[in-house]
Formats: C-alpha cells, structure tokens, sequence
C-alpha cells in the first residue's frame, strides 16, 4: 500500500471512528482539538488533519500553525511505523533517527490514545 493511499485512509477511518465510536468522541472531547499532520522529509508526501470535537478535517501538505508533525525519512519507513502505529514503534523510529517530531511530544501521546479507539 503506498503512503498516500495509507494517509487518505487514515482520515476516512478518523471521521468514521468519530461517527460511530462514542469512546472516540468522548476522547476527542477531552482533547478539545489537536492538528497535526504526517509527511516525509522532503514533503513530497503529506497530510494534515484538524481534529475537534465538532469534525474532522484532512487535507494534503503540511500547513505551518500544526501542533504536531511526524516527519520520515522515506514513504517505506512510514508504511511500516505506520500499519501498527504503538508507542514502541515511533520510539525506535525516534531513536534510530527514520522519524522527526515537530511539535511537543505530549500532543504524540495524546494522537496515541486516540488511535487506541480507531
């Protein structure tokens, strides 16, 4: 599956998982709103998604006012953190230096809970 594809998914499963999973949204509600997007490191492939209690939004690139931003190294590094996207992954995606954070670390945290619902 190409990245791409993976990411348009993504936003369909987060306003799907907004529609009908009431654990979703009631974690979203806590959150109040997060925007964060993921892309490779030269932005040939992004994606950015606006998530409030009230809808979810995505659209292509990485606009600058996001919160958070998971940055990799190529579009191969990305498919495979991101088909089982647990804590673990993205730390030794961090730690091996095939993934940069932009933003604060808390707001990774918090996008983790929310996928536990997904």
């Amino acid at each position: 599956m190409t990245l791409r594809l993976m990411l348009w998914l993504l936003s369909v499963m987060l306003k799907r998982a907004r529609r009908r999973k009431p654990r979703f949204r009631e974690a979203l509600s806590e959150l109040g709103h997060l925007d964060w997007g993921i892309g490779t490191e030269d932005l040939s492939i992004a994606r950015h998604y606006r998530m409030t209690p009230d809808g979810i939004t995505s659209g292509p690139s990485l606009p600058v006012d996001l919160d958070l931003e998971l940055r990799f190294e190529d579009p191969a590094t990305a498919v495979s953190v991101l088909r089982k996207p647990t804590s673990r992954a993205f730390r030794e995606g961090l730690m091996a230096g095939k993934l940069r954070l932009v933003g604060d670390s808390g707001d990774l945290a918090k996008l983790q809970r929310l996928f536990k619902y997904l």
